[in-house]
């Protein structure tokens, strides 16, 4: 995780110190800067050729840009760059005495309100959050997504969806099987599909089980694991694994990784079908995977040439955390292919940096 601070003033400068520790300590990597007339006295980095520019090299690079000044600074400063909420950086205000935390942009996907909390407590100062379903304190889904690692689908749908609870209606919650809720549900959330509004947690592509509008959750902890001949290219693997996805109604961006054993880390059509779906690879040794319990579907041809005695089954569940397989081997031209699925508890508490 990346941030970028920038400060206009000796006291704004002496405040973006305290705010890039306790950054620090959270696995930030933080550059810290102050327009270049002060940056001598101040020991930080000059911004160059002026702050505009540089907030502009940042907005893409960084995953949060603080101001330590005034907001309308902060405010005229980020405006040319701003694209969608799904993807611009957290961006936070404070002035330069420390008195007010202030999160102007990407308040629950890019988590600034969270942050501006947590900055808020640990320098003794407030947070200004103004966004509708805070202040009433109601439940964010787009913001509990975005911190459990989940794809929102439809940006409309979780507006509708936060309108309904600030209005003070109720909303469904529709979980795949096998899913299970720690704790308790967030106010005026219940399961109930005759509801006209509500949210999906699901890894199906296509599930719409609410008349009205449906937020569509997709945890990614579907992992596959591949197996292949020595030079497949990587159409033969889109052949089986794309109409196998199809076939079980699993939404490609719940994925969280492919996996096979490590002597096929230089293979280049699977290294060629991760990258254009942008899907982390992961290879395991084959003392990696024999060293794993359960039923697998064994070969004694695959345990000759690798050392394992089955390689897609034992990946998928080694990548998913010993996860349940979904697909057992299953084999096209050369390649086979096993989905296995991490066991996913639901905690509606967790928010990230929220104490």
């Amino acid at each position: 995780m990346e941030a970028a601070i920038y400060s206009f003033s000796l006291r704004g400068a002496q405040l973006s110190k305290r705010v890039a520790a306790v950054l620090e300590k959270l696995g930030y990597g933080v550059s810290n800067k102050i327009v270049a007339k002060y940056a001598e006295q101040a020991g930080l980095a000059p911004l160059l050729p002026d702050h505009k520019v540089a907030c502009g090299q940042d907005f893409s690079r960084c995953q949060l840009l603080v101001f330590v000044g005034a907001v309308g600074i902060a405010v005229r400063t980020i405006a040319p760059y701003i694209n969608s909420k799904l993807t611009d950086p957290a961006v936070l205000s404070l002035d330069e005495q420390g008195n007010f935390v202030i999160p102007l942009l990407a308040g629950h996907i890019g988590g600034a309100n969270e942050m501006a909390r947590y900055l808020a407590a640990s320098l003794d100062a407030t947070a200004c959050v103004t966004t509708a379903t805070d202040v009433n304190g109601l439940f964010a889904v787009d913001e509990w997504a975005a911190r459990n690692n989940m794809v929102l689908c439809s940006l409309k749908a979780a507006k509708d969806f936060a309108a309904a609870l600030v209005a003070g209606e109720r909303v469904g919650l529709y979980l795949d099987a096998g899913f299970e809720v720690q704790g308790a549900l967030p106010k005026q959330v219940e399961f109930n599909g005759s509801l006209p509004i509500g949210m999906a947690i699901t890894l199906s592509s296509r599930l719409q089980p609410f008349r009205g509008a449906t937020v569509r959750l997709l945890p990614k902890i579907v992992h596959l694991g591949i197996g292949c001949k020595r030079n497949t290219p990587l159409e033969r693997i889109e052949e089986l694994v794309l109409p196998e996805l199809e076939r079980m109604d699993l939404d490609k961006r719940s994925i969280a990784g492919i996996a096979s054993v490590d002597l096929k880390k230089d293979e280049q059509g699977l290294l060629a079908f991760a990258e254009k779906y942008n899907f982390p690879a992961h290879f395991y040794s084959a003392d990696e995977l024999n060293a794993l319990e359960g039923d697998f579907t064994p070969s004694a041809f695959v345990q000759s040439v690798v050392g394992v005695s089955n390689v897609c089954e034992r990946s998928a569940v080694r990548d998913s955390n010993c996860g349940r397989l979904a697909l057992r081997k299953t084999s096209r031209n050369g390649v086979t292919l096993a989905i296995a699925v991490e066991d996913l508890v639901l905690d509606f508490q967790h928010t990230g940096l929220k104490k």
